[in-house]
């Protein structure tokens, strides 16, 4: 759940960790993290990306949940404080899904948003 009160948090669930592990592993980097991050893009103005990486940057929160490490940078974490990183299963798809208290506005396929 979004963590309103804690503006410089960033919540993983244990879904979206055993996922980001078994795409780490699927890609051959067992001991990859997953970067969230987010830049001007989409339909709403900003987007969210996530990639994996090998190691955290200097300015980066590090969370870690099951062994599973997310790194999230500093600028990205003004847009992403207090939000959470979950895994979302459907028969169209699968996908990582970021609630995120600070998004007004979103797009219909959730990758994009704007803040107020």
């Amino acid at each position: 759940m979004p963590d309103v009160a804690n503006p410089r948090s960033f919540h993983v669930t244990p879904r979206a960790a055993e996922e980001i592990a078994a795409i780490a592993a699927r890609e051959g980097r067992p001991g990859a993290g997953l970067r969230v991050s987010v830049s001007a893009g989409g339909c709403s103005g900003l987007q969210y990306g996530f990639a994996l990486e090998e190691s955290a940057g200097e300015d980066d929160l590090v969370v870690e949940v099951g062994g599973v490490r997310v790194y999230v940078d500093g600028v990205s974490l003004d847009f992403l404080g207090g939000a959470e990183l979950d895994w979302h299963e459907a028969l169209i798809g699968s996908h990582f899904v970021v609630r995120n208290p600070q998004a007004v506005s979103g797009c219909g396929c959730g990758a994009s948003f704007a803040v107020g």
